[in-house]
């Protein structure tokens, strides 16, 4: 696109570019998808493969590679309204994500890497260790994605008889964060001066003691790893509720989120950036990914075959325990499945994946139809199609704000990967809308989100202006 300035000349309007995220869910994003005769089930555990995949996306100059992570064996307890049921979903044993990015970190250098790890089950000092190790030994490339947890199973991993309560984890999160982002600001960027002739390896005074006191923490500090090239570690998240988008409004910079309209993701990305203002955070501080399960073929009839291959690999007893778990304790199981869906108590998993499938009760599908929505991509929209196809509904969301780009969910890898980098990316560059090259080293100058100031700095900073103001 152009416009003419005032001499006549024509001027460059730079489009608007989308990015992307590999959502990895190993085997398989579809639960039954490792099933797949593409499928290489062993994504799950060898790193080996998790390597050529992190150079494939690389190649294909995505922005991150986006783990999930549990810390249970989902429905192994007997949280759901039923005993325990045994479900032939693929995705049970993992390596564990925080590990395999700091592994993927030596081998790939620029796209991003980006683990879940849980507010409920750690402690602050050791995950704002560990990430800014991580986006030390990447230059710059770590990402966090925040959760409170969904998965009710993990508390009896950590010695408590229930999950906390949705207000209560939120509140343990938000705490959470800021003891990990205080903790990350533990040092100035010039504070280690290593000085071999006068024997000073760092300012004393450009090192800062947190002690930290509050509902759910007691940290002192400092944290004995410096900042890293990219500041600290961006900040992801997940929630869709409304305390969840209030805590994403406040700390993340990347959101992964679930509409599946435009109308909806215009709608989610204007709430989202209308919470931040009252954050001082403006536009360019967040960005949005909605997610995807693309399908690409080289015709529609190809894409449309794999879709129904796919979708005829849905197993029942998957969709059924994916309704059970967001059911609030309603016994799912003692329903009929081709029934409707019953009222639901509120759930303590997720609540926005809750609303989402009482929305789909009450348009008349029955438990079993929306078990296999769930089975099928998590939620999230399937998109099939040729590559054009595919590149004309991204591009009408992209220039419609409703979102900067989109969380990719495969059925399986590492096939669908790999097509997606061989076959759509090149029609999205082609349109101008996707870049050719990474834009820097680091994944907050790729992702074109800013390098948060270290807040000591910012207030010494504040105070000096202040103090001139008043002289003046």
């Amino acid at each position: 696109a152009s416009v003419r300035s005032n001499d006549g000349e024509s001027m460059a309007i730079a489009k608007r570019q989308l990015r992307f995220g590999a959502f990895f869910s190993v085997p398989g994003c579809h639960p039954t998808g490792w099933r797949h005769p593409d499928a290489i089930c062993e994504t799950d555990l060898d790193i080996r493969l998790l390597a050529e995949m992190a150079r494939m996306a690389e190649h294909g100059k995505l922005d991150c590679m986006f783990f999930q992570d549990s810390v249970a064996i989902p429905g192994s307890t007997a949280v759901y309204g039923a005993k325990p049921f045994r479900v032939k979903n693929g995705r049970q044993a993992h390596i564990e994500p925080m590990s395999a990015i700091a592994a993927l970190a030596a081998i790939t250098s620029r796209i991003g890497l980006v683990s879940t790890c849980t507010t409920s089950y750690n402690e602050p000092y050791n995950v704002a260790r560990r990430f800014l190790t991580i986006d030390h030994i990447s230059g710059g490339r770590a990402g966090w994605n925040l959760v409170t947890s969904q998965a009710e199973d993990e508390a009896v991993n950590f010695g408590r008889d229930a999950h906390f309560e949705h207000g209560v984890r939120y509140d343990r999160a938000s705490e959470f964060h800021d003891v990990v982002v205080g903790l990350w600001d533990s040092w100035e960027d010039d504070a280690f001066l290593r000085d071999k002739e006068s024997g000073v390896w760092f300012d004393y005074d450009k090192m800062h003691i947190l002690r930290h006191k509050g509902k759910h923490f007691t940290v002192r500090g400092p944290l004995n790893v410096a900042r890293s090239p990219q500041g600290r570690p961006v900040v992801a998240q997940a929630g869709s509720s409304d305390i969840g988008m209030e805590l994403a409004a406040r700390t993340a910079e990347m959101v992964f989120t679930a509409q599946t309209t435009i109308k909806e993701g215009q709608a989610f990305c204007n709430e989202m950036r209308s919470r931040m203002d009252k954050y001082d955070r403006g536009p360019d501080h967040i960005r949005i990914f909605p997610g995807i399960m693309p399908i690409v073929g080289r015709t529609e009839s190809e894409a449309q075959e794999k879709y129904e291959e796919l979708r005829g690999m849905v197993d029942d007893g998957v969709g059924i325990a994916g309704v059970a778990r967001l059911a609030g304790g309603v016994d799912i199981f003692a329903c009929d499945p081709d029934g409707p869906l019953p009222e639901l108590k509120p759930s303590n998993a997720a609540r926005a994946r809750q609303e989402m499938i009482i929305a789909m009760g009450k348009r008349g599908m029955t438990i079993r139809q929306i078990g296999r929505v769930l089975a099928m991509s998590q939620a999230h929209r399937v998109l099939y199609g040729t590559p054009k196809s595919l590149a004309d509904n991204m591009q009408e969301w992209l220039e419609a704000g409703a979102c900067d780009g989109f969380n990719l969910l495969f059925p399986h890898y590492p096939k669908p990967l790999e097509e997606w980098v061989t076959l759509v990316i090149p029609e999205l560059q082609r349109r101008g809308i996707f870049r050719t090259e990474y834009e820097g080293k680091t994944f907050r100058e790729n992702l074109g989100v800013p390098i948060p100031e270290n807040i000591h700095v910012k207030n010494r900073r504040s105070v000096q202006v202040s103090a001139a103001a008043s002289n003046d």
